[in-house]
């Protein structure tokens, strides 16, 4: 691959949600005979048939989806070094994500946002993943072509498909609830698999 620019989703892939999921699952599930394991299996069960997983099981529960606590997540660990390793190399760095308004300030929070050149986001957008048009607007304001660029996200249906249909490259990070659902066709299989971010180093 000749890559100019690589371009991140954020939940799962740089930014840890575990903690923000459990409070949303708790939230939704309180006053209820439902538990969060049960919810859990349900949306598992719901994700390895191809179906976005939490749609889907609070649909199935008939429960209400609460707000997300977006204060309650954190980057991984491997995030920040990977970033710096990666831009250190001459890569240009971008954000593709389906994400609450405030993403340019949370990055900055989290100290992230100095290793981007591109931050796409579709509360700021106006068109949401897996719409080929946030990942246009991102090729776009990039300057570059989908063949030099590489999309690095936990999901099939919202990063990888998506990425491909458009001629780019794709690397799929197993983290997060999408790492249990399997592609069931050739456009659904990214090009590289990989475990945790760190090995995006030695991958690109």
């Amino acid at each position: 691959m000749e890559l100019k620019w690589i371009f991140f989703d954020l939940g799962s892939t740089l930014i840890d949600e575990t903690e923000a999921d459990r409070q949303r699952i708790r939230e939704m599930t309180a006053d209820t005979e439902i538990t969060e394991t049960l919810y859990r299996e349900k949306r598992l069960e719901f994700i390895q048939q191809g179906s976005a997983g939490d749609p889907a099981a609070i649909a199935f529960f008939g429960l209400t989806k609460t707000p997300w606590h977006s204060d309650l997540e954190q980057p991984y660990p491997d995030a920040a070094p990977t970033l710096k390793a990666l831009k250190g190399r001459g890569f240009r760095l971008g954000v593709i994500a389906n994400q609450n308004p405030g993403t340019t300030e949370r990055l900055q929070n989290w100290n992230l946002l100095q290793y981007f050149d591109v931050v796409v986001a579709s509360a700021e957008a106006g068109a949401a993943k897996p719409d080929p048009a946030i990942f246009r607007m991102a090729l776009e304001r990039a300057g570059c072509a989908p063949a030099q660029a590489v999309m690095v996200g936990d999901r099939i249906d919202n990063d990888v498909a998506p990425a491909r249909a458009l001629g780019m490259h794709s690397v799929r990070v197993l983290q997060g609830p999408g790492a249990f659902y399997r592609p069931h066709s050739l456009e659904e299989e990214p090009e590289y698999t990989i475990q945790d971010l760190g090995e995006l180093v030695h991958l690109l």
